[in-house]
């Protein structure tokens, strides 16, 4: 009875909007005026500690075996809980601090390898033509998400303003999208790195394919390994897997692979606002190994590297839609997802997807780009914006 009426408060107060709540006991509430607009269902009593002492992991394990049921949409919830100063997602005194995690180069292979080699296979269920498993970019409402991601690819590239026949590093090179662009498109010389086998087999595979050999190469290596200077460094969605301790590290890594004058733009996910940065969920079952920094933390590291910024540009709506989209293709898949790796796994995708569009509707986590320079700021580049957004349309004005 104790457990209840704990459970009670704390969901009681947990979110902005109605929701009705059914016990295990058969016995449901309502929280909030008027009708509710999610449902839940506990169909089992969750041991109140666990839930205490992390929620995200307990009620993303429940749900995942069944033992929670949600009618309406998980990422309403989400971002309704992360709206709303004083729910257990936001201020839980219970919660832990979680324990630190190794990163080194064995360590940080085994944490990739155990997400982006689930199967290509896998992803391209759901992902677009592309292969871009990252923050799409949509210029104009109606785009698709294939049209969002070489718009994403362009943007980027298009920000460096980059010169043909010069060399660029591409960081974390996933599928090899935005290096097959480099050198197609803009006339460069594009280097990958990867520590997931899946994408540097099927980065090689398209290099063959697009007769790319003299322009385009990948290593199947830890950044930490590589010894060499580009024109050019591009990271999407990296700095996110090597660790607290490991960010100035990456920076000055970062730092140390551009010439004198060099640019750089570094995309990832990050936060405005003081938080773990991790997430037991998160960490046990899709990154392990994740961590989040919010914007102070890569600032001072940046600064430490002795880069300067030219540009800072967050993005978290677009991230939110690019979810949004990946859920909508992965429940058209799911019963395959199902059939080939089980249902708490394919229950699991679904949440994951969910949970973190709400995250980023919610404000909990954002993504930023950074462009950089090794020189003071703006070396080389123009005196305002404006080069970006033209450089931009006409990639649209060819695509269109």
């Amino acid at each position: 009875m104790l457990e209840k009426t704990v459970y009670r408060q704390l969901l009681s107060h947990a979110f902005d909007i109605t929701i009705a709540v059914t016990y295990w006991d058969g016995k449901e509430e309502t929280y909030g005026d008027g009708e509710p607009v999610v449902k839940i269902r506990f169909n089992e009593e969750l041991p109140l500690k666990s839930f205490t002492d992390e929620p995200t992991l307990t009620l993303a394990e429940d749900y995942m075996k069944g033992a929670i049921e949600i009618d309406g949409s998980i990422e309403e919830l989400v971002a309704s809980a992360f709206r709303t100063d004083h729910s257990f997602l936001t201020n839980n005194p219970f919660i832990k601090h979680f324990p630190k995690r190794s990163h080194s180069e064995k360590s940080s292979q085994k944490d990739i390898q155990s997400h982006y080699d689930i199967g290509n296979d896998f992803y391209e269920m759901w992902l677009d033509k592309t292969m871009t498993y990252s923050c799409a970019y949509f210029e104009h409402e109606d785009d698709t998400l294939e049209e969002a991601q070489v718009n994403k690819m362009h943007h980027i590239l298009n920000k460096l303003k980059p010169e043909p026949g010069k060399r660029l590093l591409d960081i974390g090179s996933g599928w090899g999208t935005l290096l097959f662009m480099a050198a197609e498109e803009y006339g460069l010389h594009a280097t990958g790195i990867t520590l997931s086998q899946e994408q540097y087999d099927y980065t090689q595979q398209q290099i063959k394919a697009r007769h790319l050999e003299d322009k385009v190469n990948v290593l199947l290596e830890d950044y930490r390994e590589v010894n060499d200077q580009f024109d050019y460094v591009t990271s999407v969605g990296m700095f996110e897997h090597v660790g607290k301790e490991n960010l100035g590290l990456y920076f000055k890594k970062v730092a140390d692979f551009m010439k004198p004058n060099g640019r750089a733009l570094i995309h990832g996910i990050t936060g405005q606002h003081e938080g773990a940065g991790v997430d037991p969920f998160i960490t046990k079952y899709i990154f392990p190994g994740g961590y989040i920094p919010n914007v102070a933390e890569n600032l001072k590291h940046i600064m430490d590297a002795k880069l300067q910024f030219s540009d800072i540009e967050p993005l978290r709506r677009h991230y939110q839609k690019t979810l949004e989209i990946w859920d909508k293709n992965y429940l058209k898949v799911q019963d395959k997802a199902e059939e080939k790796y089980g249902k708490e796994f394919a229950r699991m995708w679904n949440m994951y997807l969910q949970a973190c569009a709400g995250s980023f509707e919610g404000g909990n986590i954002d993504v930023m780009q950074y462009l950089l320079v090794k020189a003071p700021s703006g070396t080389g580049l123009p005196m305002t914006r404006q080069y970006i957004y033209d450089a931009d349309s006409k990639e649209v004005s060819k695509e269109a």
